[in-house]
C-alpha cells in the first residue's frame, strides 16, 4: 500500500484558495508542482519528475500549410512593393491594376519557395467559389499582408468577410446557411469578441444592470465571472447539465426541466459554449429543438450568444446560430483548431435579420435620441446604424471608429486558415486533430480506470471528470460521503500538484460539480495522459486507504 503524505495545506487554507478563479488557482498549482520537481532531483540513471500541466487548453499542434502560404504571400507583397519604389529598404504600396496576372507569373517563377503551392491553391479556390474580381481579391491579400493601411471597412475586409462567412457556413452551419446573410466583425480573438458583445449590449440598452440572464453550465469561467462585475450585476439563471448515463457516470446533458427555465420572458440573454467547456459536448438535437420551441413561443426576444470555438471537433456540427439566426450572436475563434492562440483571431457574426436591430428600432423615442447622440458623429442617420456596426464603433469608444478593426495581417492569416480549412488538405488536417484528442482521452481513461458516457457529439478537446460520482461508482455512497465530510472538493488538485506534479483545474469554477476536474486533452503528449490517469487513480487509492483506516479506527 502506498504511504504518501496528504497535502501540506490545511483545510482552512484550501477553503480560502478555492475562492480564486480556477485559472488563477492554476498558477498556485504550477508553483506547487514546480516545487515538487525540485524536491525530486534526478538520481543516477533517472530524471527529475516532469510537470504535466493539463490545466490550459493551448494546443500543442499547429497548421503549418496556411502559415507557409502566409509567409510566401509576404514575399510576393514585398516584390510588389519594390515595383513602386526601389530604393534600399524603401518600397511603395502595391498597385492593384494587373496584380492577379503578376501573382500568377510570380507563382510560376518560384515553384520551390515553401508555401507557394498552398498559397496558389487557396487563391484559385477562392476565385472559383466566389465571383471575385481577380485583381481586387489578390490586391486585398497583398496589401493586407504588408499592414500598410488601416482596415477598410473597419468591420472586416470585403473579400475576407465573404471567405470567412463561407468557412463558417461549411464548418458551423453544416453547409446549410440561413437565408439571411451573416455579417462579420473580425476581432482580437474570441476573448475580445466576448468583451465587445457584453459592452455593446449594455451601451445600446438591450441589457441593463440587474437583468436576468441564463448560462448553460458547466461553462468557460469568464462567462460566469463577467455577469458579476459591477458593470453588469446580472441575475444569473443556471441551466445545469445534470443527467447521468448510469450510476457514477455523468452524461453532461441538460434535463428538459432545466432548459425550460429559458421560457421565462424575464430571461433576456442566454450564453452557451457549444461544444461545451469543459464537458466538451455539442448540444443535442433534443435541447436545440427545445430552445427553438421556446423562442417560437413564450420567449421570442431571447438573445443568444453562442461561443462555437470547438465546433470543428464534432462531425456534422450545427450551431444554434444556424437554427435561430434572428436571435443569435455567433462568436468563433480560430485559436484551438489551427493552434494559433498567439495570433488572436476571432469573429462576431450577426445575421442581417435579427432581433437586436428590431429591438433598437422599437425603442421609445427618448432612448432613440440617446443613441442618436452617441452615434451621431458617424452618420447623419445614426438610427440606421446596424448593431454589428455599433459593435465596431463601441470597440473604439465611438470617437475612434475611423481607426477600428483587426489588423490586416491578422485578417490575412484568418483568410488563409479559412481557405485551407475548405480544401481537401484542411479536411484531412481536421480529421487528424480530432483523432489526436480522442486518442488522448482514451489513454487518460485507461490510466484512471474511469468511465464516461458514450456520445457521438463529443468534441474531446477537454473532459470533465466527476470524482465524487466516480467514488460512488467504485466504492459506494459511504465512500463518497466520507470524501465530502473530510475534504475540500479541490483537495485532489492540491495532492496531484504536490505529490505528482500534475496540474488540473477544478470543475467547480466552471459551475460544474464541486468535486469534478477539468483535463485539457490538447496540450500534452499522448502518453502524458496515461500518466495523468495513473496519478489520478493513485490519489483515489490514497483516499480509499484513508477511508479504510478511519473505519478500522471508528
Amino acid at each position: 500500500m502506498r504511504t504518501v503524505p496528504k497535502t501540506t495545506f490545511s483545510r482552512e487554507e484550501i477553503q480560502s484558495l478555492a475562492q480564486l478563479s480556477p485559472f488563477e488557482l492554476k498558477d498556485k498549482f504550477i508553483r506547487l508542482a514546480g516545487a515538487a520537481q525540485e524536491d525530486q532531483p534526478g538520481q543516477k540513471g533517472t530524471t527529475a519528475r516532469a510537470m504535466l500541466n493539463a490545466g490550459r487548453g493551448n494546443p500543442n499542434w499547429m497548421a503549418t500549410g496556411p502559415r507557409e502560404a502566409f509567409y510566401a504571400l509576404g514575399y510576393f507583397a514585398l516584390e510588389e512593393s519594390r515595383r513602386v519604389w526601389t530604393a534600399d529598404n524603401l518600397g511603395g504600396m502595391p498597385e492593384r491594376k494587373g496584380i492577379a496576372g503578376r501573382f500568377a507569373s510570380w507563382v510560376r517563377r518560384h515553384p520551390d519557395l515553401p508555401g507557394v503551392e498552398m498559397l496558389s491553391t487557396c487563391v484559385q479556390y477562392a476565385l472559383t467559389r466566389w465571383p471575385f474580381d481577380k485583381d481586387a481579391f489578390v490586391h486585398e491579400l497583398t496589401d493586407a499582408v504588408t499592414g500598410d493601411n488601416y482596415p477598410v471597412p473597419g468591420r472586416m475586409l470585403t473579400h475576407a468577410e465573404h471567405i470567412v462567412r463561407g468557412y463558417l457556413s461549411d464548418e458551423l452551419f453544416d453547409r446549410q446557411s440561413p437565408a439571411s446573410e451573416l455579417s462579420l466583425f473580425a476581432t482580437e480573438g474570441g476573448t475580445a469578441a466576448m468583451c465587445y458583445v457584453f459592452d455593446s449590449l449594455m451601451k445600446n440598452g438591450i441589457l441593463h444592470k440587474g437583468d436576468k440572464i441564463a448560462l448553460m453550465t458547466p461553462v468557460f469561467t469568464p462567462y460566469i465571472e463577467i455577469p458579476g462585475l459591477d458593470t453588469f450585476e446580472f441575475e444569473v439563471v443556471n441551466v445545469s447539465a445534470s443527467l447521468f448515463a448510469e450510476t457514477g457516470v455523468r452524461q453532461w446533458r441538460y434535463p428538459e426541466e432545466e432548459v425550460a427555465k429559458l421560457a421565462d420572458p424575464a430571461v433576456k440573454l442566454l450564453c452557451l459554449v457549444n461544444p461545451s467547456n469543459p464537458p466538451s459536448l455539442a448540444l443535442s438535437e433534443r435541447v436545440s429543438r427545445q430552445i427553438q420551441d421556446i423562442v417560437a413561443g413564450p420567449n421570442p426576444d431571447l438573445l443568444i450568444v453562442t461561443d462555437d470555438v470547438y465546433g470543428t471537433f464534432v462531425p456534422g456540427f450545427r450551431s444554434i446560430a444556424a437554427d435561430l439566426p434572428r436571435n443569435t450572436l455567433l462568436v468563433y475563434s480560430y485559436s484551438k483548431h489551427y493552434g494559433c492562440t498567439g495570433w488572436r483571431l476571432g469573429v462576431i457574426g450577426l445575421h442581417a435579420d435579427n432581433v437586436v436591430d428590431e429591438m433598437i428600432a422599437n425603442f421609445p423615442q427618448e432612448q432613440k435620441d440617446r443613441l442618436a447622440r452617441r452615434y451621431g458623429t458617424l452618420s447623419l442617420e445614426p438610427e440606421k446604424i446596424r448593431f454589428i456596426d455599433r459593435l465596431v464603433a463601441d470597440s473604439r469608444s465611438v470617437a475612434l471608429n475611423h481607426t477600428a478593426g483587426l489588423s490586416l495581417p491578422q485578417q490575412t492569416m484568418m483568410v488563409l486558415f479559412s481557405l485551407f480549412g475548405l480544401l481537401d488538405e484542411g479536411r484531412a488536417y481536421k480529421e487528424r486533430i480530432r483523432e489526436i484528442v480522442h486518442r488522448r482521452l482514451g489513454l487518460l481513461l485507461e490510466g484512471a480506470q474511469m468511465k464516461i458516457s458514450e456520445d457521438g457529439r463529443r468534441a474531446g478537446y477537454y473532459v470533465e471528470l466527476d470524482l465524487l460520482a466516480e467514488a460512488e461508482r467504485v466504492h459506494g455512497k459511504d465512500f463518497a460521503d466520507f470524501l465530502e465530510k473530510n475534504y475540500e472538493p479541490v483537495d485532489p488538485l492540491f495532492r496531484l500538484a504536490e505529490q505528482t506534479s500534475v496540474v488540473l483545474l477544478g470543475g467547480g469554477g466552471f459551475d460544474g460539480p464541486e468535486w469534478s476536474v477539468r483535463v485539457s486533452l490538447a496540450n500534452l503528449d499522448d502518453l502524458d495522459y496515461l500518466k495523468i490517469g495513473h496519478h489520478l487513480r493513485e490519489i483515489f487509492t490514497d483516499y480509499a486507504s484513508e477511508w479504510e483506516r478511519s473505519k478500522a479506527a471508528g
